[in-house]
């Protein structure tokens, strides 16, 4: 029999749909174009369908004409990044994820008491540069164990790690212990720094995986978390794991000898593209699926601010008008 697992939870997590309808409720009040400062989630779908309605990706501030509507994305951005928007007269939406704003906090708190602050991450991840930017004379990044041995602190008493909050939790705290073999006395977090959906998302493939001959994990290449999947489900005893972002990419040379896949996606992920994944995979004889639930998720954002006193505004206007 051939069956599918399918993991629970996976897709959307609250920062993401959060980021989603941010730029969807724009979008209504103000009418294209809207200009985004990167991608707002790591996804190819996500984005290309949002540039077919009228958004315009943009790298750097200067690239939105002076007074627009800029949105910056759920990874966050630097303090700088704000102070340029203000002094070119641009209407900014922060769409950083709450739980991104939480690690800016934990950085410049650990700044202002003087330590060095180790920052676990990717070079060049859009998040690792917004929270590098909280405090760029303190933060050192590590990325993964083999950084530990290098890194050089000013008093080994006063150190603090920080961390990406997509990454495996599994390499995350191998890098940790290999940091406290050096500095003893290193301090963490108030709270853990992986969020709770890429924790819960991990979790659910590791309980999947040893079952699996095929681990498909849907999610773009350029997202983390995604990416993290992947290598949890090999990690986890999956004989092949293999990320697409779309089913027609799908190799049915994977399914030779396959009887059990599984099947999960990125929290940055409409789960639209996991029944398309779905329904491909029935088409192919797999119809008998099976949900492997690690955790419930209830977790909900509020939109931004700025776009919420916006719909108040919105609101009173019309109760106003004749």
């Amino acid at each position: 029999m051939k069956r599918v697992l399918l993991a629970n939870p996976r897709s959307y997590c609250a920062g993401v749909e959060r980021a989603v309808q941010t730029v969807e409720r724009a979008l209504e009040i103000y009418g294209p174009p809207v200009y985004v400062r990167n991608e707002i989630v790591h996804n190819r779908h996500v984005v290309e369908t949002l540039k077919g309605r009228g958004v315009i990706f943009i790298s750097e501030n200067d690239e939105a004409p002076e007074g627009s509507v800029v949105i910056f994305s759920a990874h966050g951005v630097a303090p700088e990044v704000h102070v340029s928007a203000a002094r070119r007269g641009l209407k900014t939406i922060d769409a950083t994820c709450p739980l991104v704003t939480k690690v800016h906090q934990e950085a410049r708190r650990f700044a202002d008491g003087d330590y060095d602050i180790l920052l676990i991450g990717h070079e060049g991840h859009e998040e690792v540069i917004g929270t590098i930017g909280q405090a760029p004379e303190r933060i050192h990044l590590i990325d993964g164990p083999e950084d530990a041995a290098g890194v050089t602190v000013r008093d080994p008493a006063k150190v603090a790690w920080l961390s990406q909050t997509t990454l495996s939790v599994d390499e995350t705290m191998r890098t940790v212990r290999q940091l406290r073999e050096r500095f003893p006395l290193l301090t963490s977090p108030p709270s853990d720094d992986i969020c709770y959906a890429t924790q819960n998302r991990q979790q659910a493939v590791k309980q999947l995986a040893p079952s699996c001959d095929l681990v498909i994990v849907v999610g773009s290449r350029n997202s983390s978390n995604s990416v993290r999947l992947r290598e949890v489900a090999l990690a986890a005893g999956a004989r092949a794991a293999h990320l697409v972002d779309f089913a027609h990419e799908i190799d049915e040379a994977w399914l030779a000898g396959a009887d059990t896949v599984g099947l999960t996606s990125g929290a940055s992920v409409p789960d639209s593209l996991v029944e398309g994944v779905l329904a491909w995979l029935a088409d192919r004889g797999f119809t008998d699926v099976t949900e492997v639930t690690s955790g419930r998720e209830t977790t909900v954002f509020a939109l931004p601010q700025e776009l919420r006193a916006e719909l108040r505004n919105s609101s009173a206007r019309q109760v106003m008008s004749p």
